[in-house]
């Protein structure tokens, strides 16, 4: 992978609350971007670089000043309806969810142009990807951002 003449690195971080931290490092400028999930109930941070919202419905009480995305992926990343309503959040489910929501995602190419968007976000600034989900773990962020991961490295 290589943006013109200069070498485009990508490293996976772990940290020990369990997210992971995408670095794009370009070898002239050493430039370090990293790739975030995040409540979208959480303050904004000036490290948040590029704020996506991954839900497909609006997070309730959060105003969209509130909010300060740059974009909403409201269909291209998110679960069908059908699959949101039948997980309905049930950790017993996480594992068949986890498989037909990886099977929806390669199936979509719109799923495709996200990825590389990211891709090309992380090229120039972080990418936080926010979710209104109550548990950090059991939710569809946590297996977009590794679907994304194995795309970008």
């Amino acid at each position: 992978m290589s943006t013109g003449s200069v070498p485009l690195l990508w490293e996976r971080n772990f940290t020990s609350n369990g997210c992971i931290h995408v670095l794009a490092r370009y070898r002239e400028s050493m430039a370090t971007h990293m790739l975030n999930i995040k409540r979208i109930y959480d303050n904004p941070a000036d490290d948040d670089g590029y704020r996506i919202l991954v839900d497909r419905i609006w997070p309730r009480g959060v105003s969209k000043e509130r909010a300060k995305l740059d974009r909403w992926a409201k269909t291209e990343v998110t679960p069908t309806t059908d699959l949101r309503k039948w997980f309905a959040h049930d950790p017993a489910k996480f594992d068949e969810f986890k498989a037909r929501y990886i099977e929806q995602l390669d199936s979509r190419p719109e799923a495709a142009r996200f990825a590389d968007d990211v891709r090309n976000l992380l090229r120039d600034t972080n990418v936080t990807l926010l979710y209104a989900a109550r548990d950090p773990r059991v939710n569809h962020v946590v297996i977009l951002r590794d679907w994304l991961l194995e795309r970008l490295t």
